[in-house]
């Protein structure tokens, strides 16, 4: 997987989808700083996901973003999404590649080096660390540190993402010891001070 180090976000999506999303998306990735975007709806039904996926689609294909699907390989495969993301308690790679072959698969690995020798022994195209800070997105069970990133990179070059609480106070550390992208959710959507495009340009 090619790496623009310029285009460092992996962009998550709200918990809900309003209808003001679909126009702050645009905007956000007019700024060229998205080069994932994951669409993350945890309490939507498959029918309605599928109808947000379809349009989410057509936007990052404008936009030369990568579209994955959090969790659900069945709803990537029928979206013909760039990939998906997969947690431990999800289905196994193994089984999600049979499903949707060559696409970009992620692993949720927490701070465990353990877990990430195993995505990349599975061929994981990337491994995703955290929390590295408290999160609006979800409660925090897992903390990760910079030296998580530092001992995952000394065996590895499969792209790191750190996740968790993702901010522009806090976002250089992560990008200067060895994670190549920022999962970013509840900054740029949950921000009560800046609105979306204000929010992701704050991020240089």
């Amino acid at each position: 997987m090619k790496i623009n180090t310029k285009k460092y976000i992996y962009l998550i999506s709200p918990p809900k989808i309003n209808t003001s999303f679909y126009s702050d998306l645009i905007k956000v990735f007019k700024q060229k700083k998205v080069s994932f975007f994951q669409l993350r709806l945890k309490k939507e039904s498959f029918k309605k996901k599928l109808i947000i996926g379809k349009k989410v689609k057509k936007i990052c294909k404008i936009y030369n973003i990568k579209f994955l699907i959090n969790d659900d390989v069945f709803l990537a495969k029928e979206l013909e999404a760039d990939g998906c993301h997969l947690g431990q308690k999800d289905m196994s790679i193994l089984n999600a590649r049979k499903l949707i072959g060559n696409k970009i698969i992620g692993i949720t690995c927490h701070n465990s080096i353990k877990l990430a020798k195993v995505a990349i022994k599975n061929n994981a195209d990337y491994v995703a660390f955290g929390a590295f800070n408290l999160s609006k997105t979800k409660k925090v069970k897992y903390k990760a540190t910079v030296s998580t990133l530092k001992k995952a990179r000394i065996f590895t070059k499969t792209p790191i993402v750190a996740i968790g609480g993702i901010n522009p106070n806090n976002y250089q550390k992560l990008l200067l010891n060895n994670a190549n992208f920022l999962a970013i959710s509840g900054y740029i959507w949950k921000n009560k001070k800046n609105k979306p495009i204000e929010a992701i340009n704050k991020f240089k």
